[in-house]
């Protein structure tokens, strides 16, 4: 019933022409003679030194203006969550300011031809890191607009808003083709179809970069190249296990039209490919000279240049992120070494001398970075000459967000025309995301994650309670987050927003041991549902996430339910659409359709349009129009918590997942709760907690115990544990110990705990650890356990945690601990 009620939208952007190899793609940014000839006299002039410095990057927070005019650097970036001075509400005069002391630093140098260093930054959704900036819809939104030249608007504003900050380089758009909406990273992508990320990848690129020179423009980068959005599982930095024929018809299409549209630059994806078919592993694309030379510079003829995405180089098996010669040679032009530059320079200089990286190879990359720099105009220009520089106004675009915010809303149910509200009614809302910028506006964010924010920290914007008072009438509406102590029988109506924390990147996979089922991760908003609906008002459920979701128990207690996906900072967009005058049509109405196919079960995926036995329970192009009611009627409920990877798993520290357990730290006497999430260092006078990188960035927490204390995931009130737990069931955790104890490390769970100072003093300085200690070990019954994770060390000791929980199974698996090594 529900394939009956497509409304006329698109279905999906017409295919492109099938293609046998990579294509030639010819730029709209032509050779310049002049250009080319000024190129070879500023190369001619420059020593080793200096051509390395130019194919360096560095993050601000690791380097001074004077340290890059000593070293001849030729790119800075800043990381999210990295501000000038480390000030989160810097202004942009304050970012001008510091852009303008980096180029005159590389105005100052004592090279023959003084080089401009340029800056680049992840203004993934509007200028996203900075302060009072507009903060647009995520592409998953746009492209459910199913409007590209929307998009061309979208990214002249950004634009305007990094111009504004001084910087000439954005790290965008991602033209990723996503294959299995299990990636963190599902919202930065327009579409599960390739030709509609084809049209799109074009129009951003040309709102960017216009004619390269004006006032506004910056250079555009097509990233992840290539093939991020189709690993295995969806997860981040995994395995693309794509054919040939697939990678160049699929996961290609966006670069095809980016390049054809001028974009200067490529960042080159964290991960592998592997075509099994063909018996070709092309291996981590960072170390990939197929792909970076033979495909995408020799086939496609592009001759701008390629960075490396963050470490990238230092994935590529026999690498360190100070130096690769493999990820140079295979063309990787500019290095985007954050922290350790200066070793990358004294290493990269000793493989040229040592012919493992041919000079020639050198003067390439060298080459077109100054190409790109003189094609775009930054040769005697410093940051403060744009007109937009310094500007507070040019950061914001709030009518346009606001405008995408109501043509990108999906409205997947409607069954009793509950929408649109009629305005002056009494409108009950609840659900954490109605009164939630950080929600609203999802990973990367002002902060890398999108978390650790407050609304205050989005002071030109509106949440989506905003809107609901402005439409409805301030007094006419009530707001309780969980629903609790309201008779919903005063009201009118309902209206429950809820959704996805933010996140961003690998933070965002939900790992082999999970699934589809929203409920299963924010069993809160379920339960929120739950206390509204039934009770004989219509409740109209807005949700916000960053991909589709199976959420068939939530959509069985809406009377209509709206796909909002992260709206950005202009939340009363919104309710705009939600609402109508008391007498006559609605102002705005839905015209949103679905860019990514939505789950009919928790396991459905990978699902993308055109595949055979293509089923989801609505299809790309699905939308609703007001006038058209839906019969969807009672939809079949998968409450299974089973991994669609086959595994179980309860997680307690799971980067990035709002369902797992508050960590908390004790010692001297004193406890301090650390909440679910853990951005800045926190510290008692025996332990100390900071974030730190394990596996990923920022995705673990290192402790040290100056003396004894105690880490720990607690609740106030013993909660049971899954009925997997009971059965082979062991509290898993990775682990990387970086000195070895010098006293007792007991590891607990329960009211129990286990000796574990052997085992961690043979971790010591061998890197991450998975231990796996049976439960039984602890001889604890899972019914009702209050503390599920911790470690107590009596004497100094330092060691990093992360992805803690309960998993299945994993008492039988090999490398478990066995419970006779434990005391």
């Amino acid at each position: 019933m529900v394939a009956a009620c497509l409304a006329s939208g698109m279905a999906g952007a017409a295919p492109s022409q099938h293609l046998a190899d990579w294509p030639h793609v010819t730029s709209a940014v032509k050779p310049d003679p002049a250009i080319e000839a000024r190129v070879k006299q500023i190369l001619a002039s420059m020593t080793l030194r200096q051509k390395i410095g130019q194919m360096t990057q560095a993050e601000i927070q690791s380097i001074t203006p004077d340290e890059a005019r000593r070293y001849y650097i030729g790119s800075v970036l800043n990381g999210g969550g990295s501000w000038p001075d480390k000030n989160k509400h810097a202004s942009a005069a304050d970012w001008v300011a510091l852009a303008d002391r980096f180029h005159a630093a590389s105005m100052a140098t004592d090279m023959v031809h003084k080089v401009p260093l340029i800056w680049g930054i992840d203004a993934i959704h509007g200028n996203s890191n900075i302060y009072g900036a507009t903060l647009f819809p995520h592409n998953i939104a746009l492209g459910a607009a199913h409007d590209p030249a929307l998009a061309r608007r979208v990214g002249a504003a950004v634009g305007r808003a990094v111009r504004a900050t001084g910087m000439n380089w954005v790290f965008g758009p991602t033209v990723a083709v996503v294959r299995d909406d299990r990636w963190g990273r599902t919202y930065e992508s327009f579409s599960e179809d390739p030709a509609l990320v084809k049209a799109y990848a074009a129009q951003y690129v040309r709102g960017l970069q216009g004619d390269l020179r004006g006032p506004a423009n910056v250079l555009a980068t097509a990233k992840h190249f290539m093939g991020d959005g189709g690993t295995d599982g969806g997860k981040d930095q995994g395995v693309n296990l794509s054919t040939r024929d697939q990678m160049i018809n699929i996961h290609g299409q966006g670069y095809y039209s980016a390049l054809a549209a001028g974009a200067q630059t490529v960042m080159a994806s964290y991960n592998s490919w592997n075509d099994v078919a063909a018996g070709v592993d092309y291996g981590k694309m960072h170390g990939s000279k197929a792909m970076l030379t033979d495909a995408l510079k020799d086939k496609m003829g592009f001759d701008g240049f390629v960075v490396s995405d963050w470490n990238g180089v230092g994935q590529v098996p026999g690498c360190r992120d100070d130096g690769c010669a493999q990820a140079i040679n295979a063309g990787i032009d500019m290095v985007m070494v954050p922290s350790d530059w200066k070793a990358f320079i004294d290493n990269t200089v000793r493989q040229v001398e040592r012919s493992e990286i041919p000079m020639a190879r050198i003067d390439d990359a060298v080459t077109r970075i100054l190409r790109v720099k003189l094609r775009s105009g930054m040769f005697g220009q410093k940051p403060s000459a744009n007109p937009f520089a310094g500007k507070a106004d040019a950061l914001q675009d709030r009518a346009l967000a606001r405008e995408l915010v109501r043509k990108s809303m999906v409205l997947l149910k409607n069954d009793a025309g509950t929408l649109p509200l009629a305005r002056g009614r009494k409108i009950l809302v609840v659900g954490e995301g109605a009164d939630s910028m950080p929600m609203q506006v999802g990973g990367w964010s002002l902060t890398w994650q999108g978390n650790n924010n407050t609304n205050a920290d989005f002071p030109n914007g509106d949440t989506i309670l905003a809107g609901i008072e402005e439409q409805a009438g301030k007094d006419n509406v009530v707001y309780r987050a969980d629903a609790s102590g309201v008779d919903v029988s005063r009201f009118d109506a309902v209206i429950a927003v809820v959704g996805e924390s933010p996140s961003a990147e690998f933070n965002g996979d939900i790992d082999p041991t999970g699934n589809l089922r929203h409920s299963s991760r924010f069993p809160q908003d379920l339960a929120v549902l739950q206390a509204v609906a039934g009770k004989g008002k219509p409740v109209v459920t807005v949700f916000l996430s960053g991909r589709p979701l199976y959420v068939n128990d939530l959509l069985n207690l809406s009377d209509s339910f709206v796909a909002a996906w992260l709206p950005g900072t202009e939340g009363k967009g919104v309710a705009d659409v939600l609402f109508r005058p008391a007498q006559g049509k609605p102002a705005y109405g839905f015209g949103g359709t679905l860019s990514f196919s939505w789950p009919k079960s928790a396991c459905q995926t990978p699902l993308n349009v055109g595949d055979k036995g293509y089923a989801p329970l609505f299809p790309v192009g699905y939308g609703l129009r007001y006038g058209k009611r839906s019969h969807i009627g009672k939809l079949d409920e998968d409450r299974s918590k089973r991994g669609c990877g086959g595994g179980n798993a309860y997680p307690v520290y799971v980067p990035g997942n709002r369902a797992a357990w508050p960590l908390a730290i004790s010692g001297a006497g004193q406890r301090l709760s650390l909440g679910r999430d853990l951005a800045s260092v926190v510290e008692l006078p025996a332990i100390k907690v900071e974030v730190t990188d394990l596996s990923n960035q920022q995705d673990g927490k290192l402790v040290t115990w100056s003396g004894p204390a105690r880490f720990e995931a607690s609740r106030a009130r013993p909660a049971p544990l899954p009925d997997f737990a009971r059965t082979d069931g062991a509290l898993q955790f990775d682990v990387l110990v970086k000195d070895a104890p010098t006293g007792k490390i007991r590891v607990g769970f329960g009211k129990a705990a286990v000796d574990v100072r052997d085992l961690f003093a043979g971790f010591a300085g061998k890197g991450k650890q998975t231990v796996r200690i049976p439960l039984s070990c602890f001889g604890v019954d899972t019914a009702a356990v209050d503390t599920v994770f911790s470690v107590e060390s009596e004497a100094p000791f330092k060691a990093a945690f992360s992805y803690i929980m309960i998993a299945g199974g994993a008492a039988a698996q090999p490398g478990a601990v066995p419970c006779a090594a434990l005391h």
